[in-house]
């Protein structure tokens, strides 16, 4: 990609131009070690770190021209650009730099409070199964076909989303499946991307340190829905996939002006779990549509994944994907790594580790253990810091309420105080937990050693709050932190 500085400077109203306007930009980028010959160095300005210290390492790198708000010097060899409002600024440039990448392909937008990574990657496997090249935005990763790159942010900022949408268009990728955070919608990270298909998997508690309301939550993942459906969109064949058994899903269908496929399993609807069976061995149950019925045997399990699995059917067959190929690609797909994932080291209980890091999360993966439980359920868990706080006795509530012993740990403490933090959490869990077994442990991985040597034959052990994160973020520092790795530690130590 290249355009003059002239032809980004136009785009934006007030811009101001000091330097040559046929300065050809052949990059954006906001990270001084990104920048290369012909570069346009954003200057962002964050809580810990400015951007405009970095000026002299772009500059010597290639930088050509540096985007700012602030009146600066225009330093040797480079050009100014001067805007008054740098976010919408870059909301208006950069997916004009990459010729609009997400108008190249087609562009599947996931948001929900939980089920968003599961059901990202059984929509990315049939549309694989049915011949076409996906890429895949999320959580855990970002992937070009069977390409692992790294991501940051579960949708990360509206530079680094283009770039990654660009490289995605050029590789020749039909189709990107993105997971749609709240943060990203409300501030507006996927400017410039065009939506095919919306899914709504649910809404719960969560992110009200930002959102300060669950209204403001619902409201911002409703955005998802409203971008569907614009009417300056470019492609046609527009579908929202809904989930009407969450509370939500009317809102969502509300803010969505285009055809809608809705699912359920309690409400009438366009798709129809019925005759569920969930064992530990996976779910048997048929979704029934306007295509006739889809019987399944999966090899996941819990109430959950039945709603995530409609999820993916129902973006799959709003991209027109053949019933046969959707069944036989969800009864060979097996878990997302960190989403109630076994840890099998031959030992004669089970340890499940799982993302849950919200109340209903939470509540989903103990409701689903208790019912392929034989004995105890030993449950882990922790709260993050610098996070919603209201929801900590909740979670403690739950799972007093739903294990058989308690042993409640740090998450990501981050700036904030581990013990502070778990006297909150231990609230709900005392409130709750009667004559059941309790054990507060601050130090993860000593929590986790503890409950994998309570447990006996036939328990369960579950492993709740980090999934798939390989990290720890402590109050100075990040440390390397891998709950499947100390728990596969913990029980060949017990052998």
């Amino acid at each position: 990609m290249q355009k003059t500085l002239g032809e980004l400077a136009a785009l934006v109203k007030g811009a101001r131009l000091i330097g040559d306007k046929d300065t050809v930009i052949r990059d954006i980028a906001h990270d001084s070690r990104k920048v290369g010959p012909g570069t346009l160095f954003v200057c962002m300005v964050g809580v810990h770190v400015d951007g405009h210290k970095f000026i002299p390492q772009a500059v010597e790198k290639g930088a050509v021209a540096i985007l700012t708000e602030k009146e600066i010097t225009a330093p040797a060899g480079a050009a100014v650009l001067r805007v008054e409002n740098l976010k919408e600024a870059l909301e208006t440039m950069v997916p004009y730099f990459h010729d609009y990448p997400a108008r190249r392909m087609r562009l599947i937008g996931i948001t929900g409070t939980n089920g968003k990574t599961t059901t990202s990657y059984m929509t990315r496997a049939i549309l694989r199964a049915a011949g076409h090249k996906v890429g895949l935005i999320g959580t855990i990763q970002i992937m070009i076909e069977d390409e692992v790159l790294p991501i940051h942010n579960t949708t990360p900022d509206v530079v680094e989303l283009q770039h990654t949408l660009a490289l995605m268009a050029d590789r020749g990728m039909d189709y990107v499946v993105m997971e749609v955070s709240s943060h990203a919608l409300d501030q507006n990270r996927v400017a410039g991307c065009e939506f095919d298909t919306a899914v709504f998997t649910n809404l719960t508690q969560d992110h009200l340190d930002y959102h300060k309301t669950l209204e403001n939550y619902k409201l911002a993942k409703a955005r998802l829905f409203d971008l569907l459906s614009d009417s300056s969109n470019q492609k046609q064949n527009k579908t929202a996939v809904v989930n009407i058994d969450d509370g939500a899903g009317s809102t969502m269908l509300e803010h969505a002006a285009c055809s809608h496929i809705t699912y359920a399993i309690h409400k009438a609807a366009d798709l129809q779990a019925q005759d569920i069976h969930v064992h530990a061995g996976g779910a048997d149950f048929t979704i029934a549509g306007a295509f006739g019925t889809m019987p399944l045997q999966l090899k996941i399990t819990g109430i959950f994944n039945v709603y995530n699995v409609m999820s993916a059917v129902g973006a799959a067959l709003a991209e027109h994907i053949d019933p046969a190929c959707i069944r036989q690609t969800l009864q060979e797909f097996r878990s997302v790594p960190g989403r109630f994932e076994l840890v099998d080291e031959g030992q004669n209980f089970s340890v499940i580790v799982d993302y849950a890091h919200t109340p209903d999360g939470l509540e989903n993966i103990l409701h689903t253990a208790r019912q392929i439980a034989k004995k105890r359920i030993i449950t882990v868990f922790g709260c993050g810091g610098d996070r919603d706080r209201t929801k900590r006795p909740i979670m403690g509530h739950i799972a007093a309420e739903l294990s058989d012993v308690v042993i409640a740990t740090s998450d990501n403490p981050r700036t904030e105080d581990p013990e502070f933090i778990l006297s909150q959490v231990e609230a709900g869990v005392r409130e709750t937990l009667g004559s059941k077994q309790h054990e507060k442990i601050t130090d993860r991985r000593t929590a986790i050693f503890r409950a994998v040597e309570l447990a006996e034959p036939e328990d369960i052990v579950v492993i709740a709050g980090k999934g798939h994160e390989d990290y720890q973020i402590l109050k100075d520092r990040t440390i390397h932190f891998d709950d499947k790795e100390v728990a596969r530690e913990a029980i060949r130590g017990k052998k």
